[in-house]
C-alpha cells in the first residue's frame, strides 16, 4: 500500500486527510514548560511511545495512538507530547556551567535592546558593544586564572620561603633562592603556572565546540526570507535567526585566541620588563620588544574579528569564515609556546620580589568595561526615540543594566577568588583593584536581600489589607461572600499567594537598584585602587582607624563569601539539576538565560531552543503537509514561548492551519516587557493576525504566567482554587494550583474544543505549490543533498 510518512507515523490513502472528504485529521501537539515533565504525565496515561527524536528531545504518543492518522472513524484529536527537558537538564556536572553565568548574563544583555524601528545602524552598535563587552569579561576570566597561578602561585608565594614552606611538597630550597636550581629562575616557574590558565582556556574552548556540534548544528526549515504574509515586527520569523552556527564559530575562535594571549602575556611581560631594565643583553631586549609587537598586533586581530560582522539571520548562513578566523587560536597558542621558551631563559639576578610586573590589567578591564557600559547607554537611549514602549522593562534601559550586572558578577568572582587565595597563602599580595572589589561584596549582598525581602513584606502587607485582586473567588468567578463566610485562615493564605505573584512584576526595580549600586562602587573602587597604587601604603592605610577597620573586616568577609557563596552556588545547581522541585525555583531564569541564541559570548551556555524550535517547525510542517489535517499548538510556561518562537518560523499557509493555546505563559509579562524588540505588543499583535486562532489562560496566583494583552486572545482570570468552600462537586478542599495543573480546569477543555472549531470551519484546503527543501521528501520526493561545511 502506498503510504507516506510523518515522522515515524504512516499516513496512508485511507486517512480521513485522504479520503477528499470535509473531516480533518487533528493533532493536540504539547510542549510543557520549566522544569520538565514526563510524557506519561503529559498525555494522562502510562503506556506511552517514542514516535520520533532521540534521548535528548523526542515526540511521544499514547500507544493507543502510534497509528491514529491510519484510522478512517477518528473523529477526536491526537494528543502528542513534544519533551524538551534534557536539553537544560542533565548530570550534576552540568552545574559547573553556573561557574560562567556572567558570560549568560552578557549574552541576555543583546536581547533585551529596545525595538529599531529606522534605527538598523543603532541596533548593530548595540551589538558590536556587547560583543566587545564580552569579550572584556573572557580577558578577565583568564586574568584571573593568571593571577592566582602566576602571580600568588609562582611569583610570590614560591618565590617566597616563608610562603613555599607551608606546603609539605615543597620547602625553601627547591622553589626560592638562588640555590634552587632549575626553578630558582622565576621566568621557568610562570611558565609551568601557565599550564593552568592555558588548560582552563582549552577546556572552555573544547565546551563551546562540543555544545556548539550539538545545537548551533540544527538545521531549520529552509525556506525563502521574505514570503507574502510574513511578519516583520520581529527578528524571531526570520529563516536564519535560529541558526547561529557561523557566529558561535567565530567568536569561538576570537575568545580562545584572546584567552592564549593573555596568558602568553601574562608570562612574557615580566621577562621583557627584566631585559628592558638591564643592559648587556640586546638579543633578549629584541625578542622581548618583538613578543609584545606580535601580541599587541593579536589583540588589534581578535578584536577586528569580533566588530567585523554580527548575526546573520535573514538567510541560513551555512558557511564557516575564512582561514584568519579559523586558524587564529593556532596562532595564538603558537605564540604562547614561544612566550614560554622565551620566559625560560635563564636570566642572572632575576629574582621575584614583590607582586608581578604587568601592568593595571584589572585596572584597565574595569575602565573599559565602564566605557562600554556608558556607550551602551548612550545607545539605548537613541533606540527608545524611535519608539517607546512604556510596558518595557525599565522603560528600554534592561540591557544597560543586565550588562553591569554581568560585569558585576565577574568583578566579584573574580575579585573574591584573588582575595581568597591571597588570604590563604597568608603573604601574597593581591592586586589594590581586587581588594577593593572584595570590600564591595558585604554591603551589595545586603542590598540584594534586603529589598527582595522589603518588597515581599510589602506584597504581604497588601494581602493583609485586602489590595484589589486580593480576594479569593468562587469557581463561577464570582466573590466568596455571605452569612457561610470562608474561613479567615484559608482566605489570607490565598491573599498572600496572590500578592506574592506580583512580586515578578517588581523585578525591573531589583535589577535597577542592584545595578545602580554595582556600578557605583565599581567606580568607587577603581578610584580608591588608583589612589592606592600612587601611595606605598596598602588600600586602607590612609584612612582613619575606625574606617581602616570597617574596610579590612569588609575584605575579609567578602573574601570569605565567595569561597562559601561558590561552593554554595554548585550544590544548589547540582541539586536543581537533581530534584525538580528545586529546578522550578530556579528553572525559569536558567530557561530563560539559555533560551536566546549565543549572540555575545560563545563561551555561554548552549541555547536549547536552537534545537527546540527546529523540532518543533519540522514536525508541524511535515504533519500538516502530509494528513492536510489542523493542529493546535499547545504550550506551558516555558513551552508557550517555544510554541510562539515556533509558529514565528512557519510559513503562512501552514500558520494559517494552527490554532495557539497558551496557559501560565511569560509571554508578555516576562518576555514582553524585557525583550521589547522580539516580543513587543506589536509582535504579540502580528502574531495573533498570522495564526488561525489564539487563546491565553492564566491565573492571579500564577507568579510566572500572565495575560498577554490581547482582548481578543486573554481569557479572563480562571478561579484558583477552582472552589474555595466544600461543595457537592468539590467535597475536599480544592488545591491553590498558581503555575502547574491547568489542565485540571474545565475551562482548558471548553477552550481546546472551541479552538478546534474554529480550525475546522475557518482553516483554508491544503497548500497547493510546491514545498520546499527538507518538505519535498516527506511527499516522498528526493530531498536536497546535505551541503558540506564551509
Amino acid at each position: 500500500m502506498d503510504t507516506t510518512r510523518t515522522g515515524d507515523l504512516a499516513v496512508g490513502p485511507g486517512s480521513p486527510a485522504r479520503r477528499g472528504g470535509t473531516e480533518r485529521a487533528a493533532l493536540e501537539l504539547l510542549v510543557h514548560g520549566v522544569g520538565g515533565a514526563t510524557p506519561q504525565r503529559m498525555l494522562d496515561d502510562p503506556r506511552t511511545v517514542r514516535v520520533s527524536g532521540d534521548g535528548t528531545a523526542a515526540l511521544f504518543r499514547r500507544r493507543a495512538d502510534a497509528d491514529a492518522e491510519s484510522d478512517p472513524e477518528r473523529r477526536r484529536p491526537v494528543p502528542e507530547a513534544y519533551v524538551w527537558c534534557n536539553l537544560t537538564s542533565g548530570d550534576a556536572g552540568r552545574a559547573l556551567w553556573l561557574l560562567l553565568l556572567p558570560f549568560m548574563v552578557v549574552n541576555l544583555a543583546h536581547w533585551m535592546r529596545p525595538p529599531a524601528t529606522g534605527g538598523e545602524r543603532a541596533a548593530r552598535l548595540y551589538g558590536l558593544l556587547l560583543r566587545l563587552l564580552g569579550l572584556t569579561l573572557t580577558v578577565l576570566f583568564v586574568a584571573t586564572a593568571c593571577e592566582v597561578a602566576l602571580d600568588l602561585g609562582a611569583w610570590q608565594c614560591a618565590g617566597s620561603p616563608t610562603c613555599a614552606t607551608r606546603f609539605p611538597v615543597t620547602d625553601s630550597s627547591s622553589l626560592a633562592g638562588r640555590d634552587a636550581g632549575w626553578w630558582g629562575v622565576p621566568g621557568r616557574r610562570l611558565a609551568v603556572a601557565a599550564l593552568v590558565p592555558a588548560g582552563l582556556t582549552a577546556l572552555l574552548w573544547y565546551l563551546s565546540l562540543r555544545t556548539w556540534r550539538d545545537y548551533e548544528a540544527q538545521e531549520p526549515l529552509d525556506r525563502p526570507s521574505k514570503e507574502p504574509g510574513d511578519s516583520g515586527f520581529t527578528a524571531l520569523g526570520r529563516p536564519g535567526f535560529w541558526y547561529g552556527r557561523r557566529l558561535v564559530a567565530r567568536l569561538r575562535s576570537a575568545h580562545t585566541a584572546a584567552g592564549l594571549f593573555t596568558v602568553a602575556a601574562a608570562v612574557g611581560a615580566p621577562a621583557a620588563a627584566f631585559d628592558r631594565a638591564r643592559t648587556g643583553s640586546a638579543l633578549l631586549d629584541v625578542l622581548g620588544w618583538v613578543l609584545m609587537a606580535a601580541l599587541a598586533g593579536g589583540f588589534v586581530v581578535v578584536t577586528y574579528v569580533v566588530c567585523r560582522r554580527g548575526r546573520s539571520e535573514i538567510r541560513l548562513d551555512r558557511a564557516l569564515d575564512g582561514h584568519l578566523v579559523r586558524r587564529l587560536p593556532t596562532a595564538a597558542l603558537s605564540l604562547l609556546v614561544l612566550a614560554l621558551v622565551y620566559a625560560c631563559w635563564a636570566r642572572p639576578g632575576w629574582e621575584s620580589v614583590g607582586r608581578l610586573p604587568g601592568g593595571p590589567v584589572f585596572g584597565g578591564i574595569a575602565l573599559a568595561q565602564g566605557l562600554l557600559i556608558c556607550s551602551l547607554v548612550g545607545v539605548t537611549a537613541a533606540l527608545r526615540r524611535s519608539g517607546d514602549d512604556p510596558r518595557a522593562a525599565l522603560r528600554g534601559f534592561g540591557g544597560p543594566a543586565v550588562a553591569v550586572l554581568a560585569c558585576a558578577l565577574g568583578a566579584v568572582m573574580s575579585a573574591g577568588l584573588v582575595q581568597r587565595v591571597s588570604d590563604w597563602l597568608d603573604g601574597a599580595e593581591a592586586p589594590a583593584l581586587t581588594t577593593w572589589q572584595t570590600s564591595a561584596i558585604p554591603p551589595l549582598l545586603t542590598l540584594v536581600p534586603g529589598l527582595c525581602g522589603a518588597l515581599a513584606l510589602g506584597a504581604w502587607a497588601r494581602a493583609r489589607s485586602g489590595f484589589p485582586g486580593a480576594a479569593p473567588r468562587s469557581a463561577d468567578g464570582g466573590p466568596v461572600t455571605g452569612a457561610r463566610g470562608p474561613d479567615t485562615a484559608r482566605a489570607r493564605r490565598v491573599a498572600t499567594i496572590r500578592a506574592m505573584a506580583t512580586l515578578t512584576d517588581r523585578a525591573s526595580l531589583v535589577v535597577a537598584v542592584t545595578a545602580v549600586a554595582a556600578f557605583l562602587c565599581g567606580a568607587c573602587a577603581l578610584a580608591c585602587a588608583l589612589a592606592t597604587d600612587r601611595a606605598p601604603a596598602d588600600a586602607a592605610n590612609s584612612a582613619p582607624d575606625l574606617v581602616r577597620g570597617a574596610v579590612r573586616t569588609s575584605q575579609a568577609l567578602g573574601s570569605w563569601l565567595v569561597g562559601l557563596g561558590l561552593a554554595a552556588f554548585l550544590a544548589w545547581g547540582r541539586r536543581a539539576y537533581r530534584d525538580t522541585g528545586a529546578r522550578r525555583t530556579v528553572g525559569i531564569l536558567w530557561d530563560v538565560g539559555t533560551f536566546w541564541p549565543r549572540a555575545t559570548h560563545p563561551f555561554a551556555p548552549p541555547c536549547y531552543a536552537e534545537r527546540a524550535v527546529p523540532d518543533l517547525t519540522w514536525r508541524i510542517v511535515t504533519w500538516t503537509r502530509a494528513t492536510g489535517g489542523n493542529l493546535v499548538l499547545s504550550g506551558h510556561s516555558q513551552g508557550s514561548v517555544l510554541a510562539a518562537a515556533a509558529a514565528w518560523q512557519l510559513d503562512p499557509v501552514t500558520r494559517g492551519r494552527v490554532g495557539l493555546l497558551t496557559y501560565g505563559s511569560p509571554l508578555e509579562r516576562l518576555y514582553g516587557r524585557w525583550f521589547p524588540a522580539h516580543f513587543g505588543p506589536a509582535a504579540l499583535r502580528s502574531l495573533r493576525t498570522q495564526v488561525a486562532c489564539w487563546r491565553n489562560l492564566h491565573r492571579l496566583t500564577d507568579p510566572i504566567g500572565g495575560p498577554v494583552g490581547l482582548v481578543e486572545v486573554d481569557r479572563e482570570p480562571l478561579a484558583d482554587p477552582l472552589s474555595f468552600r466544600r461543595t457537592d462537586r468539590h467535597p475536599l478542599p480544592s488545591p491553590v494550583l498558581g503555575h502547574s495543573d491547568y489542565q485540571a480546569d474545565p475551562v482548558f477543555a471548553e477552550e481546546r474544543r472551541e479552538i478546534l472549531r474554529r480550525l475546522a470551519t475557518e482553516v483554508p484546503g491544503p497548500r497547493e505549490a510546491e514545498p520546499t527543501g527538507g518538505a519535498r521528501a516527506v511527499r516522498g520526493e528526493p530531498a536536497d543533498p546535505p551541503r558540506a561545511e564551509g
